[in-house]
């Protein structure tokens, strides 16, 4: 049996979400976030920094697969997503292939 290349990619999102006035209004705009990454892409996703920040966060997604290009594909509509919401600035994507 011949084994399939197996890819993992890494991605961190530094975003800025000027409408925030709280920790509680900045964590519904994550969590919904997170939510609909979730759902669309089912990535594993986690707010991984600047937690006491009302106005910033780090998201980071990792997704795996044995198709490189499937990935790219979805890395690309993953990064489209935070750079079209609405609520949200992206200040710098860092992807990791792993």
């Amino acid at each position: 049996m011949s084994e399939l290349p197996i890819h993992l990619v890494f991605i961190t999102f530094e975003i800025f979400i000027p409408h925030s006035g709280s920790l509680k209004s900045k964590r519904k705009v994550v969590r919904s976030l997170k939510d609909r990454l979730v759902n669309k892409f089912n990535a594993s996703i986690v707010e991984a920094g600047y937690l006491d920040q009302w106005q910033r966060a780090i998201i980071a997604a990792a997704m795996i697969s044995t198709s490189k290009r499937r990935l790219d594909s979805q890395v690309g509509a993953l990064r489209k997503i935070f750079e079209e919401e609405h609520d949200i600035e992206l200040l710098k994507a860092n992807i990791e292939w792993l």
